[in-house]
């Protein structure tokens, strides 16, 4: 048990197997190498939640984080829809191999009669962002976003190859599956899995929850190594999948503090949880306890996109929503588990399981960091973790 420890300069509140010790310093010392404002670490592994760990402050008025504190994680969010996908497809609800268009006819149209349910997961759709330009509020408004992306033209023939649907994956994913299932994700989590679950993750949270919602903020000095060139390609190449990606509508990039954004419903983007929440939920499908079958788990570890992505300008491999290891690079190595599957979000968020290891991991910051895919702040964490159940 860890009670307000200091480890090194940094208080480190919350709970602790004496088997993760190892951890625990370590998340004591990211707080002091990368001069964290707040954070939160958790591990669920074998059926335990084992490790539940917090630090710092969660807004700028220095408000201390606490065990409820609420983090937007932004495309963590995408692997928690897919689990959710996974769940209606085990209830008979959904079939991943079926055309979009027979749950969503208005979609049928432009070339994309023959898109694949499954291809708006694993991000070949041909749809990574809007063609239209969008103003900033549109973002907020479901029908306009999801009836913008069923007239539009895909910016390649679906299926062909794949490029990060960064925020457009929210409504192509999220409409087909309300279409299909008959309620939102948003609602389908809530009832389904978070509810009974008791776990605090929420697609559009309630202004009773705003009070505990964490501030997010630019990092005050961003590191060289490892920073990534996305900004500087949508500066030089405003007209590019990349750039559009990024600002239509412009709310992507400054929307993220407002009650606007947190009320919203947004599957690929805007999730609320707790690092406890998503550690749990991770931990619980890796270790085979009923969230989803044994088949959808296996499904969510199988590669159906791989190599060059020309959004995010790096490569990428993904399964059914789902972000896939990629051996040998640190970026995007969640372990030493071939099969381990999950996502990283925009600024170091990150959650995964491991089934090997029946574990779930999950870190969620208030710092926003520059890197594409695993930040080195949870890159650390989960080093000293695999260190601790060797």
């Amino acid at each position: 048990m860890v009670t307000g420890s200091v480890m090194s300069s940094i208080e480190v509140h919350g709970s602790c197997d004496p088997r993760f010790e190892a951890l625990r310093d370590a998340f004591a010392g990211v707080h002091e190498e990368f001069n964290e404002q707040g954070s939160s670490c958790a591990v669920y592994w074998q059926g335990e939640l084992v490790a539940n760990l917090w630090a710092g402050q969660r807004n700028s008025d220095a408000e201390p984080w606490q065990q409820d504190t609420l983090v937007n994680v932004f495309s963590v969010s995408k692997a928690v829809t897919a689990i959710c996908a996974q769940r209606a497809v085990d209830l008979g609800l959904l079939d991943l191999d079926r055309p979009v268009a027979d749950y969503w006819p208005e979609y049928g149209c432009n070339g994309k009669k023959r898109t694949l349910v499954k291809w708006m997961l694993n991000h070949k759709a041909g749809q990574p962002a809007m063609k239209t330009p969008l103003p900033g509020e549109a973002i907020y408004d479901w029908e306009r976003m999801v009836e913008t992306l069923a007239a539009e033209e895909p910016w390649w023939e679906p299926g062909t190859q794949h490029g990060y649907h960064m925020i457009s994956y929210g409504w192509l994913v999220g409409e087909v599956f309300r279409r299909a299932v008959g309620v939102s994700v948003g609602n389908f989590l809530r009832e389904e899995i978070a509810g009974p679950l008791g776990l605090d993750m929420h697609l559009g949270v309630a202004d009773v929850d705003f009070p505990r919602v964490a501030g997010l903020q630019a990092a005050a000095q961003l590191p060289e190594a490892g920073r990534v060139s996305l900004f500087n390609h949508v500066m030089s190449n405003p007209t590019s999948i990349t750039a559009a990606a990024l600002t239509n509508p412009m709310t992507i990039m400054n929307g993220a503090n407002t009650d606007e954004w947190r009320r919203a419903e947004i599957p690929s983007a805007n999730l609320h949880a707790t690092a406890s929440a998503l550690a749990t939920l991770f931990g619980k499908v890796a270790g085979r306890e009923g969230v989803i079958s044994d088949a959808a788990l296996t499904r969510c570890y199988l590669e159906e996109s791989n190599g060059e992505d020309p959004v995010l300008l790096t490569n990428t491999r993904f399964g059914p929503g789902f972000m896939l290891q990629q051996p040998g690079s640190v970026e995007a190595e969640f372990g030493p588990g071939s099969n381990a599957f999950g996502h990283p979000g925009a600024g170091g968020a990150l959650a995964f399981a491991d089934p090997d290891q029946d574990l779930g991991f999950a870190y969620t910051m208030n710092q926003l960091g520059p890197y594409v895919l695993i930040d080195p702040r949870p890159r650390k964490l989960i080093d000293a973790l695999y260190r601790c159940i060797r």
